[in-house]
């Protein structure tokens, strides 16, 4: 209640009441009220609840309760203590100090207490200690928080963790001291320092064995008193740095304590012999060292070297186990070996603790090779680390041996001592990375020339210097013996941090030898002991992985993880290796061949082992990897100082020439290695120069040098790799981007400006020049033919971006058109199309000269044909680049004066001669100049003795000058034409002249049977003249397209009047003396000049008369042969006058255009008289006979040559055959044609029976020329003019008539057929279509005479040769069918076209048309009987027809009618009822005199198709005026009887007939004689009913 009436803590503090009942409560001896007294004081406590002045109190109280044997009392007694040390009540005082740490002593100390309260009082008191040291280092004002971790450190699962650990601590430690403010030690202590003292030195003393008087207590454990010590030196280091009491203290108390303890000279007995106060004794010593060494120099160095001598000494292996881990704490320190190191090995009058602790690390490594059971403790040593980086404890089995529990225990001494030699390692490369970062020594990255200069780098140097030797020979022992994973892991990685360090430090002999050690366990065989000893390694999970050594080479993970190691090496180190750098590529070449073997082979390696650089990507293999590292090392090389990247040149080329002079002798590798090792180093060389192109200036002299040694060497193989080499490099440099700003098409800026000129262009001679060397020096054409090959890919790829070599190139090139080898020629032949292709465009302007020369040469070269003539091609590639030039002049400069022509004549003729004055002060090219080399070169070949080669330079003269001829001037005009043009015509033509015409032989092929086998050459070609007539044609060929293209400017030209003539002298001699090809090719030279200019009048007509002339003179002068040659020349000839006239025509006058049928009219008559009649045998007209064909429609008279159509209707008339063959060829006497009354006499017959057997050959042929022209001459006079026509249309109507009358000589043939056509065409289109002014008197006066001609044709041709019976073997039925249409047509059309039309034809000439038709019906009725019934049906149908169409021409038709119709039907009525009667007449008299016999059918027929037409006729009323009836029959008829008027006229007739056998043709009379009567009127009487 008295607590409730309380508001505060402070109140309850202050009330001394309430503190009474409860110690009141403990002082009962209850111990319940005890336990429940001390929990309530324990709360007052907690809650502050309880005034200072009452610790005393309490204290007593507690003491005892301490002394009570209950074990609850005594745990809550300990409680109550520890809460007071955590509280306000924690005591001031010695008295209260030492009288609450005496209670926990005390009952630590009581043998009574159980062990819960023993322990709990040592905790208690632990926990009081470091809250009374807490309360000093807070009431002297010191750094708050306990300095360091306190207690052992522990290992890790690798020394390179534990190294950076431990290095992140110290670095903690020391901010820790630096921020707590001064620096400075002091003598004064607080209250509070001075108890803290005081416990201090009784814990000493009780470690030493003492009592301690302070406490008051007699004794406790030592190891329990030191424990606190250790705990206390590594927690409170702040304390014993600042305040020199504590360190007067540690000084002369507690290193003497521990000195004293670590004596070993005496047998230890008791407590200080076990080994836990051993370990404590060790590890406060290890405190003192690690932290107070600065101060604690001489106990420091005390210290350290008892703990190395007892390595040495003969005690238990636990006991060194114990100071080996002491040791490797220290290496595994950086700052503290620093420290140790400055301060004792870096000092001249100390001792070299740090050496002497590493050198007794590496005898306890080296000692494993002398152990009974060394082996054992290997495989032991690899699996503590194999187990520590897998993160698992190593343990042995409970049940080991006693054997197996000391190889554990000599491995675990072993593997300390490793861990020891690896801290140290890891503490140099840590201590030198913190060089580097603090600016004392260049990164590798950098400078490698600056030395380090700060303390931390000479301390590392130092390092490096004293114990290099040391670690390597103990860390290659373990590497050597060892398999396992884990521990090969390890040490590599110490061999790896520890080379780098000395490359960082610049260190070469430690350099070095650790690279040297390393790369012997890179690649090699493993021996049969490491077989197994990987097989007995924790980490190596396959044993079926071992192949023998034959079988091929293994890999082992040990090999893997050392390459692995070397390539984190060179990428380290790469800058400052140097003359390291072999060492690394003599293991990387070895590597590359392991690489490449098909026999090698890597073992799998433990997944658990993280690998070093390991990808994380699953499915490449070993091999994949290490070869990614290996180009990685060169790749980066990009990155490395120039200095740097020459230094591994350097050695590449030293491990190359190592195996280049190997070669020469037969010990060492193989030749296959050999070879591998120089393409290992030519393939890095190539990569690293690919990587450096940013700078290849200075290391491209040491890359070529090499590759032009390897080129010299004797060796095939080297040679190539050498060839490939330069290849690839030189077209690396050339795409680099230096070479850019040389590209034309890269635009240039301002920036461009600022490049040296000069650099670029020695680099650019530095690249070309080696192919020009190996060319020039070498004396292997492989070799030679591998730097063309190199050219050319230059070229090729980046021939836009030289400038400055081309001079070199150009030369080069030129010397291999000169080399015998054919190879050679070709490869330098390749490069020089390149240039000219694609690269003349960007080749300096004065090279440009250069280049025509060098492709002069490699056309005028003999060795390979095909090169030659593909030069020649080039060449027009250069013509157009040149031309282009040409435009882009002003047009002064296109009229340049003739001087300059005269210079330029002159460098044409000295071609082959260096031209270096083509360019001005500006560097641009004279292109007018350059033409003319080109020219001259052109020419020169033209005359080249290879056929191909001067015709394809031909060729190429005239498309050059045809092609780009409108660019030049006038000037250049007339000195092409005179000096290039005109001179190859002439030397062309006197080689011809002057030629052989031996026949050649071909290539040899071989022999048979004894005789040579030649190859067959075409009888056209197997001359020399014949070969050269064939230079000759292109010759005219390219002549003839300069004309057409260029005639009216060469017409300009001065004297070009002169060539002209002389052209048209070769022309007219070339063809009447000349080949047929030459011959065609003269004509063709003419004509195209003709077609192209005529038209449009830029052919003068004087030129035209001269083309004429020559061609009528060369007609006239040609041989009179058959022979083919001349035949075709006659065909170009004619076809050219043919087309010159088409397009010329306009330019015509008389007198030319009767010249131009003169011409025509002497080829059509030779070609008569001469025609080879082979082809007419087969129906086919002689060539020469075509052609004139073809060109006669094309000789139709202009409009301004009218008059001319009479003289070209005339000539083809002359050239038709007369009605007799013979009369064709005299032509001195013409019969008149259609006189059939002329009688030739006694004296004519005779000749003509003469002539008859010469002309039969001629003859047959003609008449097929005749069928061709005839409807040639047809539709020329169809297209005449009226005037013309009508001068000549008799003439032609007789023509055509002489044709039709062939037809009895020549029944089936098809000249009177087309005759007949083209003669139905020509009176049709006068009837149908009349000509304008017909009606003029001269007009009149012909047409009546053509009418007499047409009737003459008819009556001839309709009464002679129509309706005739033949010989059954003349024709057959199908001609015999065609000819009764074609005779049918004739009369259709004579009597419904003609005779019905509406004409001007005179009566009397219709009068013997009917008549003619009346004579051809009178057939059948007019002959015999025994004739008619020979006859055959054809001829009585032909004379039926004739009868039907007087029918058709007497009856009326009202829609046809007209005068001449009416005209005609009163004639042909009058000629009808004539033959009408005739035929009844006499009908009646055969009948009566055959008796019973019938008459023929074809009488029959005639009779009855005249009674039935009779019946049928209707006429016109006029037409009965012409009847002789009697006047009353005419006027009192009808008009409807008078049409029928002509029955009556018949009427007797028909009476007679009456009576006739024939029923038909009584029936017939009956029917008309019923139309009389009801014309009559007459009916028939009906009888009455």
């Amino acid at each position: 209640m008295q607590l409730r009436s309380l508001s505060s803590l402070d109140e309850i503090a202050h009330n001394d009441d309430i503190l009474r009942i409860f110690v009141m409560a403990c002082g009962v001896k209850n111990v319940k009220l005890s336990v429940i007294g001390l929990s309530c004081l324990q709360k007052l406590i907690s809650h502050d609840a309880v005034a200072p002045s009452a610790l005393k109190e309490i204290l007593s109280t507690l003491k005892e309760h301490g002394e009570i044997a209950d074990e609850t009392v005594q745990l809550k007694t300990l409680q109550t203590i520890l809460l007071i040390f955590q509280s306000r009540l924690q005591p001031d005082n010695e008295e209260s100090m030492a009288h609450a740490l005496g209670i926990c002593l005390q009952l630590l100390e009581n043998n009574r207490s159980s062990d819960s309260v023993r322990n709990t009082a040592a905790a208690t008191f632990r926990q009081a200690v470091a809250l009374i040291f807490d309360h000093v280092v807070q009431a002297e004002s010191l750094p708050a928080g306990r300095f360091g971790s306190g207690g052992y450190i522990s290992r890790t699962n690798s020394v390179t963790s534990d190294v950076n650990r431990n290095i992140n601590r110290l670095e903690s430690l020391e901010l820790e001291f630096i921020s707590g403010g001064s620096s400075l030690t002091r003598d004064n202590l607080t209250r509070s320092g001075k108890l803290g003292l005081c416990l201090l030195e009784d814990l000493t003393t009780l470690a030493a064995g003492g009592s301690a008087i302070w406490l008051r207590v007699n004794s406790i454990q030592r190891s329990f008193a030191l424990d606190l010590l250790e705990f206390i030196l590594s927690n409170y280091v702040v304390l014993f740095r600042t305040l020199t009491p504590f360190e007067q203290v540690l000084r002369h108390q507690i290193c003497s304590l521990l000195m004293t303890s670590l004596r070993t000279n005496s047998e230890i007995e008791g407590e200080a012999g076990e080994p836990y106060f051993r370990r404590l004794v060790l590890r406060s010593v290890a405190h003192i060292i690690r932290l107070y060494s600065s101060s604690l120099t001489t106990e420091s160095e005390v210290f350290l070297s008892m703990l190395v001598r007892v390595i040495a000494l003969d005690l238990p292996l636990w006991h060194r186990i114990l100071v080996l881990e002491i040791l490797r704490g220290f290496c595994v320190e950086a700052r503290t070996l620093r420290v140790l190191f400055q301060n004792f090995d870096m000092q001249p009058h100390n001792s070299n603790v740090v050496e002497g602790m590493v050198k007794a690390l590496a005898r306890v490594v080296s000692s494993v090779q002398y152990l009974e059971t060394g082996e054992e403790s290997l495989a032991a040593v690899a699996g503590m680390f194999s187990s520590k980086a897998k993160g698992v404890e190593w343990s042995l089995d409970n049940d080991a041996s006693n054997v197996a529990v000391l190889v554990a225990s000599e491995a675990h001494a072993i593997t300390l001592a490793i861990e020891g030699l690896l801290g140290v390692v890891f503490t140099v490369a840590t201590l030198t990375d913190e060089a580097v970062g603090d600016g004392e020594i260049e990164s590798p990255r950098s400078d490698p020339s600056r030395e380090g200069t700060g303390i931390t780098a000479y301390l590392c140097m130092s390092m490096v210097d004293s114990m290099w030797l040391i670690i390597l020979d103990a860390l290659s022992l373990i590497l050597t013996k060892s398999q396992g994973e884990a521990i090969v892991l390890e040490i590599l990685k110490g061999y790896q941090a520890f080379t780098q360090a000395c490359g960082v430090l610049r260190s070469v002999e430690p350099l070095n030898s650790f690279l040297a050690s390393l790369c012997k366990f890179t690649i090699c065989i493993p021996n049969e002991a490491e077989k197994r000893s990987v097989i007995l390694s924790p980490g190596s999970r396959r044993f079926d992985q071992l192949i023998d050594q034959g079988e091929g080479l293994v890999l082992t993970p040990k090999n893997v993880q050392a390459l692995r190691t070397l390539f984190n090496i060179a990428h380290r180190l790469q800058n400052v290796l140097g003359p390291s750098w072999v060492l690394v590529l003599e293991t990387l070449s070895a590597l590359d061949r392991v690489i490449h073997s098909p026999h090698a082979s890597t073992q799998e390696v433990s997944t658990a082992v993280p690998k070093l650089t390991r990808d994380s990507s699953v499915q490449y293999s070993d091999f994949n990897i290490l070869s990614s590292l290996n180009s990685q090392i060169f790749e980066s090389s990009a990155s490395m100082h120039v200095s740097a990247v020459q230094s591994l040149l350097s050695a590449l080329r030293q491990l190359s020439r190592q195996c280049m002079a190997a070669t020469l002798s037969s010990n060492g590798m193989t030749p296959n290695q050999k070879i591998g090792s120089i393409s290992f180093s030519v393939e890095r060389i190539i990569s690293i120069l690919v990587n450096n192109l940013h700078r290849v200036e200075p290391i491209w002299d040491e890359v070529v040098s090499h590759f032009l040694e390897l080129a010299d060497s004797s060796n095939p193989q080297l040679q190539n790799m050498a060839l490939g080499a330069l290849d690839k490099s030189i077209i690396a440099v050339l795409g680099s981007d230096q070479f850019q700003e040389n590209a034309p098409s890269k635009s240039v800026d301002a920036s461009n400006d600022q490049i040296d000129h000069s650099s670029l262009r020695s680099l650019e001679f530095a690249v070309i020049s080696p192919l020009n060397d190996l060319y020039s020096l070498s004396q292997s054409i492989d070799v030679r033919a591998g730097s063309l090959k190199i050219l050319l890919h230059v070229l090729e790829r980046h021939g836009e971006k030289l400038r400055h070599s081309w001079q070199k190139i150009l030369e080069m090139l030129r010397s291999v058109a000169q080399a015998p080898e054919k190879d050679l020629i070709t490869l330098g032949f390749q490069s020089l199309r390149v240039i000219m292709n694609d690269g003349l465009s960007y080749i300096p302007a004065d090279c440009l000269h250069e280049c025509i020369d060098v492709t002069g040469a490699y056309s005028a070269q003999k060795t390979e044909l095909n090169i030659s003539l593909t030069a020649i091609g080039l060449l027009w590639t250069a013509t157009d680049f040149i031309v282009k030039g040409i435009l882009h002049k002003t047009a002064e400069k296109l009229e340049a004066d003739q001087s300059n022509y005269e210079e330029c004549e002159e460098t044409a003729s000295n071609f082959h001669k260096q031209v270096t004055n083509v360019t001005d002060l500006s560097n641009t090219v004279n292109h007018d100049k350059l033409l003319f080399p080109v020219f001259s070169l052109l020419q020169k070949l033209g005359a080249d003795e290879r056929p191909e080669v001067r015709n394809s330079a031909i060729r190429m003269l005239f498309q050059t000058l045809g092609s780009h001829g409108h660019k030049l001037s006038t000037s250049m005009w007339e000195y092409c034409l005179w000096n290039y043009v005109f001179a190859t015509l002439d030397r062309v033509s006197q080689s011809a002249a002057t030629s052989s015409k031996d026949e050649w032989q071909g290539k040899e092929l071989g022999i048979h049977k004894g005789k040579a086998v030649h190859m067959l050459i075409h009888h056209s070609r197997n001359t020399a003249q014949k070969q050269w007539d064939e230079t000759l044609v292109l010759v005219l060929g390219g002549i003839a397209r300069i004309l057409r293209s260029f005639f009216p400017l060469l017409r300009s030209l001065k004297n070009f009047q002169s060539g002209w003539e002389s052209l048209l002298v070769f022309v007219k001699n070339s063809i009447v003396n000349g080949s047929k090809e030459v011959a065609l090719a003269a004509i063709n030279c003419l004509q195209s000049t003709v077609v192209s200019h005529s038209p449009n009048g830029n052919l003068p007509i004087t030129y035209m008369k001269s083309i004429l002339d020559i061609y009528e003179v060369v007609l006239q002068k040609s041989p009179n042969s058959s022979d083919h040659v001349t035949s075709k020349v006659k065909q170009e000839i004619l076809h050219s006058l043919g087309e010159l006239y088409l397009q010329a025509q306009g330019m015509f006058d008389d007198g030319m255009y009767m010249q131009l049928l003169l011409i025509i009219d002497f080829a059509t008559k030779e070609a008569k008289t001469t025609n080879n009649n082979f082809e007419a045998e087969y129906g086919h007209l002689p060539p020469l006979q075509r052609t004139i064909l073809e060109i006669i429609p094309l000789l139709r008279p202009a409009p301004h040559l009218n008059s001319m159509w009479v003289l070209l209707l005339e000539k083809l008339l002359h050239y038709l055959p007369s009605a007799d063959p013979l009369l064709d060829d005299n032509k001195n006497d013409p019969k008149p044609i259609g006189n059939s009354n002329h009688i030739p006499d006694k004296g004519e017959a005779v000749i003509s029976m003469v002539k008859l057997e010469s002309s039969i050959m001629a003859n047959s042929t003609y008449n097929l020329f005749a069928e061709k022209l005839v409807s040639v001459l047809v539709d020329l006079f169809l297209q005449a003019p009226a005037m013309e026509k009508y001068s000549i249309f008799s003439d032609v109507i007789q023509g055509l008539g002489r044709c039709m009358t062939t037809r009895r000589d020549d029944p089936d043939g098809s000249l009177w057929r087309l005759a007949v056509d083209g003669f139905h065409r020509i009176l049709i289109e006068d009837v149908t279509n009349p000509a304008f002014g017909t009606d003029l008197p001269s007009i009149r006066s012909s047409r009546i005479h053509v009418w007499k001609e047409v009737a003459d044709v008819y009556e001839l041709f309709l009464v002679g040769h129509c309706g005739r019976a033949l010989p059954s073997s003349v024709l057959s039925t199908t001609a015999l069918h065609a000819n009764e249409s074609l005779e049918i047509n004739i009369l259709d059309i004579l009597g419904d076209k003609i005779l019905r039309s509406q004409t001007d034809v005179p009566l009397d000439i219709l009068q013997r048309l009917v008549c003619t038709l009346d004579r051809c019906a009178s057939r059948t009725c007019c002959l015999p009987l025994e004739t008619v019934e020979n006859m055959p049906s054809h001829c009585s149908r032909f004379s039926l027809t004739c009868l039907q169409k007087l029918f058709s021409l007497s009856s009326y038709d009202i829609s046809t009618w007209n005068l001449t119709s009416s005209e005609v039907g009163k004639i042909a009525m009058s000629v009808l009822m004539t033959r009408c009667d005739f035929i009844l007449r006499k009908f009646l008299t055969d009948e009566k005199e055959l008796g019973d016999r019938s008459l023929p059918p074809a009488r029959v027929e005639e009779v009855i198709f005249v009674l039935q037409e009779l019946a049928h006729l209707v006429i016109h009323p006029e037409t009965v005026s012409s009847f002789p009836l009697h006047p009353y029959l005419k006027e009192g008829a009808s008009e409807e009887n008078l049409r029928r008027s002509h029955l009556l006229v018949l009427f007797p007739s028909f009476c007679e007939l009456v009576i006739s056998r024939e029923s038909r043709v009584r029936e017939l009379v009956r029917v008309l004689l019923r139309l009389i009567t009801a014309q009559l009127g007459i009916q028939k009487l009906e009888p009455t009913s």
